[in-house]
């Protein structure tokens, strides 16, 4: 019964959890991190997934070690912060694998002792109460468990693990199929799902029932493992005897010793005393199980056991005095132990395990600890045991040596000083029984000889790049002689004939001439020029939609140099007539204006003062509306005296109204302080005395008495407010206090006065005109500033100063995304007009869909990818020189997850001066350092172009340069801008559900701290306190701790930069609130840290996670973010499709709310009026007719006014009845008109989304996310700035640059995407300067820890990324050699090799990189790409043309020169053009097998499941292709193992002897004084590139030429590994081995051409598939253009095959 709950149980979580496999995200589990998510990792799964590692040998303890570290510190090194959990529970699945039972205790100690990471052990099982509040406390964000474990049962035990984590909302990441590059560590991820919650609740009590039943059959296996060994003695005998044994040791050894002599005496003697007892219990007596008997027959006797304790102590102290250089060079026995042997060693395992279970007993003794993890090595004690049973029988001698014979005699004496039940032999000889340990075998010994890599040597090149980079280390290198065979073969370049036609050297067109042209640029048609024509209408609209600005007509003038403006000007000494007549016309245009404006405000002041008595607020408003426009100071003063009249009127009647109760409505006076503000702070000089004596008498009856007096002293005897008035008016808190906790997002930001004659809208700040000074003398610049706080500006100053310069010059503005191109190219074409040359175009556009005016413009907007090829393209170079600017838009996507290499290639290649901006970098210093490095290299550079060319001119050679290239000076430096200040003040709440209603409580910043987070790394630099929150600070520390010095001093009315002051400034409240950061620091360092703590605890809100499903109340949430006013808002969710549901989750309950609103007969009548609408147009239309034929007029005039009457009247009726009623939209209808709105509409007509999100937004939603087309997306950024549509949900995609400011920003979904990063990004959208004076965040269905997380963690460093491929080496080879103007394109070209921002100061990566540019170059060399000048040639083209696939182009290519296309694409009869669905079929196999490949865990191919439409697993590669296949990756891989062999002498071997994260080194002299260790450790050849540690295991360097070796079994210093070699896996295998089964959507689609069954079947969302699939279809056609290009033979098998296989596919896939 137990067994059938827990086979029916554990079937259903199985299916549950394969069903979820295939849905599984392979992403990024460290999202550009400094810190990352706090995450778990279960400490069985991490055991499992190392000793089932490929290149791990059994019994190898240190290997091991080596494997968890290694992988441990990748994580910490990525900023991974986790805790590893042992359950107490699981340690129940070893029972039948003792060895690794003592493996699993060292582990858990190792870890603890020797390690900083936090290890738990005192969870019994996942459904402990402990667990569940640890979980609660801790927040984890993803468990990192393994799917499948040595048996059935321990699968199980993961299983309930994952469906537990799962339903307390922890994510799930796999730990098979992970992948490790130099930033990123790449995962299988499966979040915690509403359903998984909902199965789990449903299942609880089978849950339960299930897990008891597994744990009872794991108990009964330690039952059956223990008895056949230990008889009768139960679990706890054998612990008190271990117990007694280790007790027995502290009083032979008093002194102390070290875990590994400690360790191997004790479990020796306790091994021999209980195999002696199990040989005495063999006489069993009548009643007992024959079980015992049958163990016993061939039982080995004591003797045999001591002989291999011997060799044990004896391999112990190898481990003692060999060093691991030493242990690395030992030969391999591949002999297994005698079948007989297993009870002595299973025995001895267990033993081990009591001992270590005992380890606590030496609590006071001296233990070092320290080598835990070299307890015992299995392959060593069977080199030894070798040794004395076939050579030392043979007459082979071997002394041990000194050191090492009294080493083994010492310990085996204690041996027999712990055995005490008998006597135990003498320590010689170590053999004294004759039984082989070992089975014999033909070649017991691994023959090293035959594991030697072929030794390549280098094929000498002689070409100027390769020199001038890699000069300095050729010498060192082997190369081969001319004669060599290798070199010969290269000569004879191998064709075969169907090739002849193929013209492969042929130039190919670029991407820029593929990307489709939007418009023929050179075309007269009138069709076209009209399209082009709304194209520029559309662009300006889109423009003017994103910033109010007015079109500037920009005209070309001379060049004169600026003057510096950010310092103060010099007043001359003499005006001329000229200038003083210009004066007084200004001074009398001055005084007409002035006069205006006091008429206008004498028309309107009455309207205004009336409406403020009625309703003060909305007076305010139209006041401050007229103070917005008008423009003369005396009037500004009259019409603000006014307003503060109206606010004391006011306060004094609501001040008597509600006299007698505690609280008053202080918007009043905050309304009155604002005048007062505003007065004093503007107006100060204009004030007369009757204006002063107003504003004290305000002040007076707000109760600020000091102030007042300060500002107009008033005698006693005057004194109008009696001290009972005063309490009745006065707001009750002093004036400090009021400014900052109601007036905080009021208070007067520090401005500049003084106008900059370069801008004309705004007055600029300071740090804005230094980045014009830049942009003025052609400098670099690094600009760091929030989220709009006005960077972009000083791009624009920019481009307009290089349009104003000349016609040609050239800016380019790079932008991260497609969406952020379209946006910005719109706001240039909204912002400027020029009239230029014909054929000449202001504005262009270049991303791989579509480019326009991209080369013949004068700025040019682009993605970095497109801005890459056109600097890489050798016939482009004389466009590329005339760029003036660069504008680097988001630079931070240098350190992104996707071409992020291509941002470093950019900033290195170029020669002019750039600006690169961002919101969130946190090393600024250090990529300008590296930037100024570059510009260094440059200046060299462009003094010998200019001597050169000077030279050049003297002998009569034109130049190829623009005719101003070098007049128009650079300068070289490279500054860094920061600012820190964000316009508006961030308020950020927290969402919960009370009551079925939502609920917001505000969070406080300094809630996310802690007081160790505080003494390590202080306060973030952008932390930062609204003013109202520095006093709830102050608040929580006054009432925390009593009796605080400085109280007093820091109270607000005290505080020094407060102190009387009338006008408190933004400036000030910062000052105050860096203050009070300071002193709440040194309380945490002068002993104060619990009132610290308490002081945090005080401010945090209560943590309330609601266990519901939170997203079912997002309409509530939004419903109420309306009712306080604070849309338009953005939503942040991180799914494709929460997005969108979450966006029509809003519209349905608005539907459902009009529903319950309408009459219940509007329908009919709706229904009735349609139907007479359609009689009444019938009727008008026969009526027309008539007219037209019949001649008397009167009559039927009138009858068609009737019916045209009727009509209108029932349209208006109609359309009354089905509008949408006010409350059941959130459009605001006012702020765009029909025509406008109908533009809109009308432009995604024939969109996929275009019907619904037009629905949508009719009520005032939209949803914006990478899936949709870019008119998709222009619909809703237009509607949503102009203030249209006021609910978006988006995903981070909007984060990245696009202008979409709001009033709020909520985060609604947790994801491993919402990091510091995008935190910051995304929250900067809230508060729209200029229309906020603050901004919210809300924090909805976001756990608490997280939130603490997000507002304290750093954003991340820039680091680089590893720079180098095979395919950029080819484009930067074919640059240097066919570039149009040699010298630029050579000095690019080393630019680039030379400045990656990984070898940044690191000279021991730059001697790497350029060994690895020779291996690539070797590589193409090879392969025919490139000749021994390092010219390209065959189908270099070609190669490099798909570059955006490595290494899928090289094997594509592979197989096209091998004819293998040739032979599988063969029409349906002789002279045909049509090839058979099956030839497609299998054509579309093989493409499936090279690009976009997405793998399945490996789990995945247990499933069972039934396909509807799809096959999902992708079958194997045709034959013939799957051979070429594996000749193509064995040849790079003999390549790759010589490169890694001769890079590891870069290796710093200090490290590679230490373990990575415990650094705990096994260095040490080498033992030279024993024979026996030299003839053991003889194997010192072919292993040089791999680690010694996993030398251990066995393994050499002929290991790195398989392919299914793991990545990291090579040095870990070099900073290169396997996985930068271009090999293409058939079939790709996790670290345990198992296959990696392929997703076959892109063959499926092909098939049934069904969006639908790739998310049924393929468990793909339907966003990424069309994503990708669009993916697939460009890369067809760009090979399909390519071929064509190549091959001259109009009738060529494989460009027709490949031209009818993209039409198809492209035709599905328009369907769709």
């Amino acid at each position: 019964m137990e067994r059938n709950v827990l086979t029916t149980f554990s079937q259903q979580m199985s299916k549950l959890i394969l069903n979820e496999m295939p849905k599984a995200e392979y992403s990024s589990l460290f999202n550009d991190f400094v810190e990352s998510e706090f995450f778990l990792i279960d400490g069985d799964s991490l055991l499992i997934t190392c000793i089932c590692e490929i290149s791990f040998k059994p019994g190898q303890n240190l290997h091991f070690f080596y494997l968890v570290e290694r992988y441990l510190v990748d994580l910490i090194s990525k900023g991974g912060q986790f805790t590893i959990v042992f359950f107490e529970d699981a340690e129940y699945a070893y029972f039948n694998f003792p060895e690794l039972l003592s493996l699993r205790t060292a582990l858990i100690l190792h870890l603890q002792k020797n390690t900083t990471i936090d290890v738990r052990t005192t969870f019994s099982r996942c459904l402990s109460e402990e667990w569940g509040s640890f979980l609660e406390k801790s927040y984890p964000y993803f468990l990192i468990v393994a799917d499948e474990g040595l048996n059935d049962l321990q699968t199980h035990l993961f299983n309930f693990l994952i469906i537990h984590s799962w339903a307390r909302k922890v994510n799930v990441v796999l730990s098979s199929g992970q992948e490790s590059d130099v930033l990123r560590l790449y995962a299988y991820l499966l979040p915690s799902m509403y359903r998984h919650q909902i199965f789990f609740q449903k299942n609880k009590r089978n849950f339960k029932d299930a897990y008891v039943t597994l744990l009872n059959q794991l108990k009964r296996f330690k039952l059956s493992a223990l008895a056949p060994l230990f008889g009768s003695l139960k679990w706890n005998n054998i612990m008190e005897e271990a117990h007694e044994t280790v007790s027995m040791l502290t009083q032979v050894w008093p002194e102390g010793s070290d875990i590994r002599r400690v360790f191997c005496v004790t479990s020796c003697s306790l091994s021999l005393r209980m195999y002696h007892r199990f040989l005495g219990n063999r006489e069993p007596s009548s009643g007992q199980e024959t079980e015992i008997q049958q163990v016993n027959s061939n039982c080995l006797t004591l003797q045999e056991m001591e002989d291999l304790c011997k060799l044990h102590c004896l391999t112990v102290v190898f481990l003692l005095h060999l060093p691991l250089s030493q242990r690395a060079c030992a030969r391999v026995v591949t002999s297994h132990w005698a079948k007989d042997m297993k009870p002595l060693l299973q025995m001895k395992k267990w033993c081990e395990y009591f001992i270590l279970r005992n380890i606590h007993t030496f609590e006071f003794w001296n233990l070092n600890l320290i080598h835990l993890s070299d307890l015992s090595d299995e392959l060593l004690l069977k080199n030894i045991a070798f040794y004395y049973e076939n050579e030392n029988v043979k007459g082979l001698h071997l002394n041990l040596g000194d050191t090492i014979m009294k080493d083994y005699e010492y310990l085996w004496n204690t041996v027999s000083k712990l055995v005490r039940d008998f006597e135990v032999g003498q320590p010689f000889p170590l053999r004294t029984t004759k039984f082989r340990f070992l089975e014999k075998k033909p070649s017991p010994i691994k023959d090293s000889a035959s594991e030697m890599v072929p030794n390549l040597g280098f094929i000498p090149m002689s070409s100027f790049v390769v020199d001038k980079f890699a000069g300095d280390i050729l010498k060192d290198l082997p190369f081969l002689k001319s004669d060599d065979p290798i070199v010969t073969s290269l000569v004879k370049q191998k064709e075969f004939d169907e090739l002849v036609h193929w013209h492969s050297h042929k130039p190919l067109s670029d991407d820029y001439d593929r990307s489709k042209c939007q418009f023929d640029e050179k075309s007269r048609d009138p069709r076209v020029l009209r399209s082009v024509q709304k194209y520029h209408v559309f662009q300006r609209f889109y423009g003017n939609s994103l910033e109010t600005v007015s079109s500037k007509i920009i005209v070309t003038q001379t060049i004169k140099s600026k003057k510096d403006f950010s310092g103060p000007k010099s007043k001359k000494a003499h005006e001329t007539k000229a200038e003083i007549i210009t004066r007084e016309n200004k001074k009398r245009l001055f005084a007409k204006e002035e006069q205006k404006e006091e008429q206008k405000w004498n028309a309107l002041s009455f309207s205004i003062e009336e409406q403020m008595k009625e309703n003060l607020y909305s007076g305010i408003k139209n006041l401050e509306d007229f103070l917005k426009s008008c423009k003369s100071s005396s009037v500004k003063l009259r019409v603000e005296m006014v307003g503060l009249t109206a606010c004391l009127k006011a306060w004094k009647e609501h001040c008597r109204s509600e006299e007698g109760k505690t609280t008053k409505d202080l918007s009043i006076a905050v309304q009155m302080m604002k005048r007062i503000h505003s007065l004093m702070e503007k107006y100060s000089e204009l004030l007369q005395e009757d204006d002063r004596q107003l504003i004290a008498r305000c002040l007076k009856y707000l109760g600020f008495d000091e102030l007042a007096n300060s500002l107009h002293p008033t005698q006693d005897a005057e004194n109008d407010v009696k001290a009972k008035k005063r309490n009745k008016y006065s707001v009750g808190i002093g004036p400090a206090r009021f400014q900052l906790q109601y007036m905080g997002h009021y208070l007067i930001r520090d401005e500049r006065k003084d106008p900059d004659p370069r801008v004309q809208d705004f007055i600029p700040d300071t740090w804005q005109r230094e980045l014009l000074d830049v942009v003025d003398k052609n400098e670099s610049a690094v600009i760091v500033a929030p989220t709009s706080s006005g960077k972009t500006y000083a791009s624009y100053y920019c481009m307009e100063k290089v349009l104003k310069e000349s016609d040609d010059g050239v800016v380019v503005y790079v932008a991260p995304t497609k969406a952020l191109v379209n946006q910005v190219a719109a706001t240039v074409q909204n912002r400027f007009m020029k009239n230029l040359p014909s054929g000449e175009a202001l504005c262009g556009v270049f991303t791989r869909e579509y480019r326009h005016d991209a080369l013949n413009c004068q700025v040019l907007i682009t993605v970095p990818a497109c801005f890459e090829i056109l600097l890489l393209a050798p016939h482009r170079q004389n466009w590329v020189k005339k760029i003036r600017y660069v504008i680097f838009d988001e630079v931070h996507c240098l350190g992104g997850e996707i071409g992020a290499e291509i941002w470093e290639h950019l900033l290195v290649m170029i020669r002019c001066p750039f600006l690169a901006l961002s919101a969130t970098i946190s090393n600024p210093e250090h990529l300008t350092e590296w930037l100024q490095s570059v510009k260094w290299y440059w200046k060299q550079e462009d003094k010998i172009i200019e001597n050169n060319t000077a030279s050049k001119r003297h002998v009569g050679h034109h130049a190829g340069f623009p005719k101003d290239y070098l007049q128009v000076k650079q300068s070289y430096k490279v500054r860094l801008v920061l600012y820190g200040e964000r316009y508006n003040d961030l308020e950020k709440h927290v969402c919960s559900i009370k009551h079925d209603d939502i609920h917001f409580d505000h969070f406080h910043p300094c809630a996310a701290l802690t007081t160790d987070h505080i003494e390590r790394y202080g306060f973030p630099p952008d932390l930062t306190l609204s003013p109202r929150e520095s006093i709830q600070l102050y608040d929580a520390m006054f009432q925390i701790w009593k009796s605080w010095p400085r109280a007093q001093e820091l109270c607000p009315e005290n505080f020094i930069h407060f102190n009387n002051k009338l006008v408190i400034k933004k400036m000030d409240a910062r000052k105050y609130e860096e203050s009070l950061k300071s002193e709440l620091t040194s309380w945490i360092k002068n002993g104060n840290i619990e009132e610290a703590r308490m002081v945090l605890r005080n401010l945090s809100p209560e943590a309330d996670l609601s266990p519901e499903n939170m997203i079912t109340k997002f309409p509530l949430l939004v419903e109420k973010l309306r009712k306080m006013e604070k849309l338009p808002a953005l939503f942040f969710l991180f799914k494709l499709g929460a997005v969108e549901n979450a966006a029509k989750s809003v519209s349905t309950s608005l539907k459902e709310k009009q529903e319950k609103k309408r009459p219940p007969k509007a329908d009919k009548e709706a229904h009735v009026m349609a139907n007479k609408l359609r009689k009444v147009k019938k009727s008008i239309e026969k009526q027309k007719i008539l007219d037209e034929k019949s001649q008397k007029k009167n009559r039927n005039v009138d009858q068609s006014l009737i019916h045209e009457a009727e009509h209108d009247n029932l349209l208006k009726c109609l359309e009354k009845n089905l509008e949408i009623p006010q409350d059941c939209t959130y459009a605001d209808q006012k702020a765009v008109d029909t025509e406008t709105l109908q533009k809109v509409f009308g432009r995604v007509k024939f969109e996929r989304k275009g019907e619904e999100l037009k629905a949508l937004a009719e009520r005032g939603i939209g949803y914006h996310h990478s899936a949709m087309s870019f008119k998709e997306k222009q619909l809703v950024e237009i509607l949503f700035r102009k203030g249209f549509l006021r609910v978006v949900t988006a995903t981070g995609t909007l984060a990245l640059g696009i202008n979409m400011p709001c009033k709020s920003v909520v985060f609604a979904q947790n994801s491993v995407y919402l990091d510091a990063l995008n935190y910051r990004q995304m929250s900067g959208r809230a508060g729209r300067r200029g229309q906020d004076l603050m901004g919210d965040v809300y924090f909805f269905d976001i756990p608490f820890p997280k939130i603490g997380k997000l507002i304290k963690s750093n954003v991340p460093e820039l680091r680089g990324q590893f720079p180098l491929s095979i395919t950029l080496v080819l484009r930067l080879m074919l640059l240097a050699s066919k570039g149009d103007d040699p010298g630029d394109a050579k000095a690019k070209v080393l630019s680039v090799l030379k400045h990656s921002l990984l070898s940044f100061k690191q000279p021991r990566i730059m001697d790497m990189l350029k060994l690895y540019f020779l291996f690539s170059l070797q590589f193409l060399v090879k392969e025919g790409y490139l000749d021994q000048e390092g010219n390209p040639m065959g189908f270099a083209g070609l190669v490099s043309h798909l570059h955006y696939h490595e290494p899928s182009n090289l094997v594509f290519v592979s197989f096209l020169v091998n004819g293998l296309f040739h032979d599988l694409c063969q029409p349906t009869s002789k002279g045909s053009k049509h090839f058979s669905q099956d030839v497609m079929e299998k054509l579309m196999l093989v493409l499936a097998h090279l690009f976009g490949r997405r793998y399945f865990p490996p789990k995945f191919q247990d499933t069972h499941f039934e396909f509807y439409q799809s096959k999902v697993f992708l079958d194997e590669l045709p034959e013939d292709f799957s051979d070429a296949l594996d000749e193509y990756n064995m040849k790079i891989m003999e390549d790759f193992t010589t490169f890694l062999r001769i890079v590891s002498k870069l290796a710093d071997m200090n490290q590679e002897y230490q373990l990575p994260l415990s650094k705990i080194k096994f260095t040490g002299k080498e033992c030279e004084d024993s024979q026996l260790v030299s003839h053991l450790m003889s194997c010192k050849e072919g292993r040089v590139a791999i680690s010694p540690f996993v030398c251990l295991s066995g393994n050499f360097d002929d290991d790195l030429l398989r392919l299914e070796t793991p990545n990291h079994v090579t040095l870990g210093t070099i900073g290169v590994n396997r996985s930068q070699a271009p090999v293409l896996l058939s079939q790709k295998f996790d670290n345990r081995g198992r296959k990696m089964p392929l997703n076959a959507y892109a063959l499926d689609f092909y098939k049934h051409g069904s969006l639908l069954g790739l998310v049924q079947d393929n468990g793909m969302n339907e966003g990424d598939a069309y994503y990708l699939l669009k993916d697939f279809a460009l890369t067809i056609k760009s090979i399909s253009v390519s071929l064509r290009e190549l091959c001259e033979n109009e009738d060529d098998n494989v460009v027709l095959a490949f031209e009818q296989l993209s039409t198809t596919f492209s035709e599905k896939l328009n369907k769709v």
